[in-house]
């Protein structure tokens, strides 16, 4: 004969089970409610690349400003579009403003032209931009450093003047 506390327990598991069953039954409802996203088509495009244009920037010759896009096709939507950009102020403008160069050393002075020249070979070039691969520059030399017969008399009249008070 079973006692009533396992009748007791045996009830509880009993329920327990069928509300396990009914969670159950309840979650597959709902995953079968949602709807399997389709997978998205891969759409192919008539549309050529985007071209960009140089950078412009909005005052200035350097900071920021805008690029316009183009491309063309048949089925494009948007066949021009414009980008913000930046254009760094410490970079040479003279080869273009989205080029950067590494510089070798400056040479020496040519005393024919009175100019000294280094060449850069190019480093970066922003958003595809048109480079040249290597560059040469060239600046004026500078004064030519002669020793000043000057200086010699000062330091002739300071040691002459540290003697006399030596001598005092």
């Amino acid at each position: 004969m079973q006692t009533p506390q396992y009748l007791q327990q045996r009830r509880k598991f009993a329920a327990a089970f069928l509300a396990f069953i009914f969670i159950l039954a309840v979650v597959d409802t709902a995953e079968a409610g949602k709807k399997e996203k389709p997978e998205k088509k891969v759409k192919k495009s008539d549309c050529g690349e985007w071209q960009w244009s140089v950078c412009v920037p909005t005052s200035g010759d350097c900071g920021l400003g805008t690029r316009e896009g183009t491309r063309t096709g048949a089925e494009c939507k948007q066949t021009m579009k414009t980008q913000r950009c930046k254009i760094p102020c410490n970079w040479k403008k003279q080869f273009g403003a989205e080029c950067k160069y590494q510089f070798q050393a400056w040479g020496e002075c040519d005393l024919n032209t009175a100019l000294k020249t280094r060449t850069g070979s190019l480093k970066r070039a922003l958003h595809n931009a048109d480079c040249q691969k290597t560059v040469t520059v060239s600046k004026p030399c500078g004064k030519l450093t002669k020793p000043k017969p000057q200086a010699e008399s000062k330091k002739k009249k300071k040691e002459g003047k540290k003697q006399e008070k030596m001598l005092d």
